[in-house]
């Protein structure tokens, strides 16, 4: 019986190494500087991102307003849809370009624009799909909307509900477009002392994920074959399949 172990063992090993992963195998593209925590970064709103106007007490102005009862619901489709031209159209103001613009300054020149025809106006604005999208070894792969610009890395994960047993915690990539450009880094989770470790930070639009560890395709073939073998014409089944 220890002979079976021992010999047991060995497959694995073989399997382990046969077993291989493709996200792994884009390591020379890995670009771990864009991950590291920038304090200067904003969002820019991009092409085909939907955009709310709040305008406080006039609702003939809002799209979308978290102000007023009549408006504010955004699952009603109350939104601006930035064009491929990377342009909106908002009401008393026209053709607006937006693409490329923060929040913050697409609401001064709102605010700018409107206090010409109201004192002091009160305005608001809201980018309504900025979303982090999670796949691979988690409990619930999905895309998160996120109201925040930037997130840690374990709080979108505890989204999903945790990571699954053959969650490969070593080996967990980020994609994060810049311009035309993807990049992509890798996260060791069982680093501690790991300087990208502790300061990444997620943002909209970027790519989590959570690869397998390399032997869970074996376990699952060694899973459907024990039951219904003994163990030696299992060692045999296993020569074979390696």
């Amino acid at each position: 019986m220890k002979s079976i172990i021992q010999t047991l063992a060995i497959v694995l090993i073989f399997a382990s190494c046969k077993t291989t992963n493709l996200i792994e195998n884009q390591s020379k593209q890995l670009d771990n500087t864009v991950f590291l925590n920038d304090t200067s970064y904003q969002y820019k709103i991009r092409k085909d991102d939907k955009i709310s106007i709040s305008v406080w007490g006039e609702d003939n102005l809002s799209i979308g307003s978290v102000y007023g009862i009549y408006n504010s619901n955004e699952i009603y489709g109350k939104w601006l849809l930035v064009d491929a031209n990377g342009n909106i159209e908002i009401p008393r103001m026209g053709t607006k370009h937006v693409v490329g613009k923060t929040v913050i300054e697409l609401k001064e020149e709102i605010k700018k624009e409107l206090s010409k025809l109201l004192v002091t106006p009160i305005v608001d604005v809201k980018v309504l799909n900025k979303e982090i999208t999670i796949v691979g070894e988690v409990r619930n792969p999905n895309t998160f909307q996120v109201d925040k610009e930037k997130n840690n890395l374990l709080e979108v994960i505890s989204k999903t509900g945790g990571f699954d047993f053959y969650a490969n915690l070593k080996s967990i990539k980020i994609l994060r477009q810049e311009g035309l450009n993807v990049k992509v880094t890798s996260i060791d989770l069982t680093q501690s002392n790991d300087s990208l470790n502790n300061n990444v930070l997620l943002y909209p639009g970027d790519i989590v994920i959570v690869p397998s560890k390399k032997y869970k395709e074996f376990d699952k073939r060694l899973a459907n074959i024990i039951p219904f073998t003994t163990a030696i014409s299992t060692l045999v089944i296993l020569m074979r399949l390696f």
